[in-house]
């Protein structure tokens, strides 16, 4: 118990830097502070042109972000782990990522109200649903739940938790990099997008290893 209370308190550290860091990016995109300047640099960077099919690419790594593609990838995994473990864990934890994403990221994007690069014009309170980017937190919130679930039950090759670690590292970048070159957010929705869905992440893993279950790999 107090190996668990030890753990459990070192990740909540661990949220509160990360939320620190989402609140510091909010702080810049409503007081138009530094960060905002490079926003305008990357947005009028130049941008190769693409043929069709490089574009459909594009658009698809983008998709990786989509709570419709990732929540769906999630629950049937989540479904075979809780039917093979007979526990609904892995289901609660999943809906758990799922609502928190969809309620915080939610909220914020509604109290900022920060317009779309695409609208050429960079305003908040204004109505927009930019900040914080919903594909950036949504990637690395349930992409790291999926991997997450996936290392807890299975601790066997190729599923060690580095090479998830990677994976969903990689996701999430590709993410990001489509985002920026698709100009549907502005940099700092996506950092902003990256630092509350990592913490939401660390939360819910938190949660999960402090509570012990039986029907769990020790």
């Amino acid at each position: 118990m107090d190996l668990r209370r030890q753990q459990f308190n070192r990740a909540l550290k661990w949220v509160g830097v990360l939320f620190a860091g989402f609140l510091l990016v909010t702080q810049q995109v409503i007081t138009n502070g530094p960060l905002i300047h490079l926003d305008a640099v990357i947005f009028n960077a130049h941008r190769p042109k693409l043929n069709s099919f490089e574009r459909l690419i594009l658009m698809r790594i983008d998709n990786l972000g989509l709570r419709g593609v990732t929540a769906t990838i999630l629950f049937i995994t989540a479904f075979f782990i809780a039917r093979r473990f007979k526990s609904w864990r892995p289901l609660n934890l999943s809906v758990l990522a799922v609502l928190a994403l969809n309620l915080v990221v939610g909220l914020a994007k509604l109290g900022v109200g920060r317009t779309k690069p695409r609208l050429n014009v960079d305003l908040v309170y204004a109505g927009g649903l930019s900040y914080p980017s919903g594909h950036a937190a949504n990637a690395i919130l349930t992409w790291g739940m999926l991997a997450y679930l996936i290392f807890r039950y299975s601790h066997k090759q190729p599923f060690e938790g580095i090479r998830l670690t990677w994976s969903v590292a990689i996701i999430t970048t590709g993410v990001c990099l489509a985002s920026l070159y698709r100009n549907t957010h502005w940099f700092s929705d996506l950092l902003g997008g990256l630092f509350i869905g990592s913490a939401l992440l660390v939360l819910i893993i938190a949660i999960d290893r402090s509570i012990s279950s039986n029907r769990q790999p020790s």
